[in-house]
């Protein structure tokens, strides 16, 4: 028998088919499906309560040493797997859509004067996909969030032991690692074996699925925010990320 009203939550993390996510049914746990999405809007657009994504939220008008406060404070947590945490630029270099431009707003826009990684810049068009979407009602459902950070959360608060690439390849060890974790906390394992829909790899699901437990902890109440003492950018929306 059902055990109450259906609630969902919605761990998501972006891919390139568009953004993966794992839907979760909380009082009904044979109610897990993975789903692309192929764009945001679609996600918010949706039943779920609470969705949990791996993209940062909240930009600020200039960045100083380290990055946004969600990033120093996240990097103080995760020793070897720290590097994961990409130092997000301002609002303007985000909204650059030329790798060169968005060097140099960044540099114009930080203190010291620092340049945008590669990897951060490639992101950026699914940062202002969600940047255009989100106001600080919205907070209520959409949280920013980081599967490192939700792994060291349930990993008893350490960070995992194994990388989950290595130069830039997936590592299958450490994605088992990860993936051992879950099962440990009751996601099943032929759900998270699973092949990947076109567009998402192994690292995406495991990333959402992992992404879908803190949803889980930010409905019950139990998820919190680093840092604590949060700011907001010059839109009002909250800088923080939630494990």
């Amino acid at each position: 028998m059902p055990d109450g009203p259906d609630i969902r939550v919605a761990g998501v993390d972006g891919c390139k088919a568009g953004w993966v996510a794992v839907l979760r049914n909380l009082n009904r746990p044979q109610d897990l499906r993975l789903e692309i999405f192929p764009a945001f809007a679609a996600l918010v657009k949706s039943t779920a309560a609470v969705i949990a994504v791996d993209m940062p939220i909240g930009l600020p008008d200039r960045i100083l040493a380290g990055g946004r406060g969600p990033e120093k404070a996240a990097r103080r947590h995760l020793g070897m797997r720290q590097s994961s945490v990409f130092t997000v630029p301002s609002r303007a270099a985000v909204y650059e859509d030329d790798y060169l431009a968005a060097c140099e707003t960044a540099l114009k826009t930080s203190e010291p004067p620092k340049k945008v990684s590669k990897q951060c810049f490639h992101l950026f068009p699914k940062i202002r996909e969600i940047d255009a979407l989100m106001t600080p009602e919205l907070e209520a459902r959409v949280f920013e969030v980081h599967p490192e950070l939700a792994f060291w959360r349930l990993n008893g608060e350490k960070e995992m032991s194994l990388p989950k690439k290595i130069k830039s390849r997936a590592n299958a060890e450490g994605l088992d690692q990860r993936r051992d974790l879950l099962v440990s906390l009751g996601l099943p394992k032929n759900f998270l074996d699973q092949a990947p829909p076109r567009g998402c790899g192994r690292d995406d699901l495991l990333d959402a699925a992992a992404n879908s437990v803190i949803a889980e902890r930010i409905h019950l109440g139990r998820a919190e925010p680093f840092p604590k003492d949060f700011r907001r950018d010059g839109r009002g929306l909250r800088m923080a990320i939630w494990a």
